[in-house]
């Protein structure tokens, strides 16, 4: 398999969304744009994307939500895209197909009491939905770095809990363990290393809101009061 020597993730810029989640009430979610501000963020990532890229090569697999396109439109990558995949498994989690404040926001304090992991939105998916079609996906990966041509470098432009389920299915991470990271910040990038060993590391960890190592399982977990 000739796999890439870096596998670049990045978060979509400020959406308007972001910065008011009534648009969620009337805007489809893959619809919805980013702000002037997303832009801005998703530009200053373009130029230190193409500093670390050095003129090599980039296959670019997107998102299918307006704010993905966008934010790989303002990196400006421009000739070192070799091809541009577009891939519905690396969309957001799906919550609803329009999010009533009051029914999401209920929700969401229910998913906080069972797990980000397991709690499946109404009209919608859980997180262990999400890592089931981001392991689908690198299937496609794999497939796709067996080309003898294959860039040197693979780009994903999609949402921050998909970036985080990315790393949980590819590092083998605990449940435990993906449910104490946050999310990336708009237009944040992470990049998998390939290192001497063939394996790859990620050149700069997700913050923790909770403390807790990647092999920690349920049984560590605390107690719940019934």
């Amino acid at each position: 398999m000739s796999a890439p020597a870096r596998i670049f993730m990045i978060r979509h810029g400020q959406s308007a969304a972001n910065a008011d989640t009534s648009i969620y009430n009337r805007v489809p979610d893959y619809r919805i744009p980013l702000t002037e501000l997303g832009v801005e963020q998703a530009r200053a990532a373009g130029e230190a994307l193409r500093r670390k890229l050095d003129g090599e090569p980039v296959c670019v697999y997107v998102s299918p939500y307006l704010r993905a396109y966008q934010t790989l439109e303002a990196l400006n990558l421009g000739s070192l895209t070799e091809r541009v995949i577009e891939e519905p498994r690396l969309r957001e989690q799906d919550w609803a197909n329009f999010q009533i404040a009051g029914d999401i926001g209920d929700q969401k304090e229910l998913r906080n009491l069972y797990g980000h992991f397991f709690y499946r939105f109404r009209e919608g998916e859980s997180g262990s939905d999400v890592y089931d079609r981001i392991s689908s996906f690198m299937e496609t990966l794999y497939r796709h770095w067996e080309k003898p041509d294959y860039a040197p470098n693979t780009l994903l432009v999609t949402h921050g809990l998909t970036m985080r389920l990315f790393c949980m299915r590819w590092f083998h991470w605990s449940v435990e363990y993906f449910e104490s990271l946050n999310n990336p910040g708009n237009a944040e990038l992470r990049t998998l290393i390939r290192n001497d060993q063939d394996k790859y590391d990620l050149d700069t960890p997700f913050s923790q809101w909770v403390q807790r190592s990647t092999d920690e399982t349920v049984l560590n977990a605390p107690p719940m009061v019934f």
